[in-house]
């Protein structure tokens, strides 16, 4: 009972939090859109991935010296700002959806790509959703504090451990009821309707939220 009472205030405390708009959700709307279904929901995957390596290393005590280094600080927040840049300059120069591209798109649930673009892997769909999760500081001082705070010291690691996996069970779950809606036909038409401005839009998303990451201060 002990431990049904830790999880649920920590799963209280981590939902407000995990419907907050933030990189991860413009990642996989972009995907769910440009790609498919399936390339967003193998994206959720990654994410989930790389939920439970912040967790393994907060069990660990690595995040505590993480948080506590200034360097390993800067370096992480730096090459996760650089890689939202990277996402954003990369959706920029890409060209715009057209009606004939969307149609195509649509019937295939994005398995084939455009006629300028190759076909997204599952690879690098899993790739994507983990740095994009991984390179995040906030990450790091969030599970740091969240367990520390609502986490009993005296929890078996392994207890803490199927917190975690449950936690990413959450959030697979949640980014795929976001691609469910964002994959729908009408919602993708929509969207496809947008031409360059989607691109555009989504590139200054992920350039905003590199600047954003970039000023984040350790506490």
């Amino acid at each position: 009972m002990q431990y049904v009472i830790e999880f649920t205030g920590l799963m209280a405390v981590f939902v407000i939090l995990l419907v907050a708009p933030g990189a991860d959700f413009a990642l996989i709307v972009r995907q769910s859109i440009v790609h498919g279904r399936r390339a967003a929901f193998i994206t959720s995957l990654g994410i989930g991935a790389s939920l439970m390596f912040h967790i393994s290393y907060t069990i660990l005590g690595i995040g505590l010296i993480v948080s506590q280094s200034l360097f390993l600080f800067s370096l992480i927040k730096w090459a996760g700002a650089a890689y939202l840049f990277y996402l954003g300059i990369k959706a920029l120069r890409e060209k715009p959806l057209n009606a004939a591209d969307a149609d195509k798109i649509l019937q295939t649930d994005g398995e084939a790509a455009q006629p300028q673009q190759k076909a997204i892997s599952a690879k690098r769909c899993f790739t994507m959703g983990f740095i994009t999760n991984a390179l995040n500081p906030k990450a790091v001082l969030f599970f740091l504090s969240l367990f520390s705070s609502l986490v009993s010291h005296e929890t078996p690691a392994a207890i803490q451990g199927i917190y975690g996996i449950l936690i990413a069970i959450v959030v697979i779950s949640w980014f795929a009821i976001v691609t469910l809606f964002f994959t729908l036909e009408p919602v993708r038409k929509r969207f496809f309707a947008l031409g360059a401005w989607f691109n555009r839009v989504t590139g200054m998303v992920f350039i905003g939220l590199g600047i954003k990451l970039a000023s984040q201060q350790a506490h």
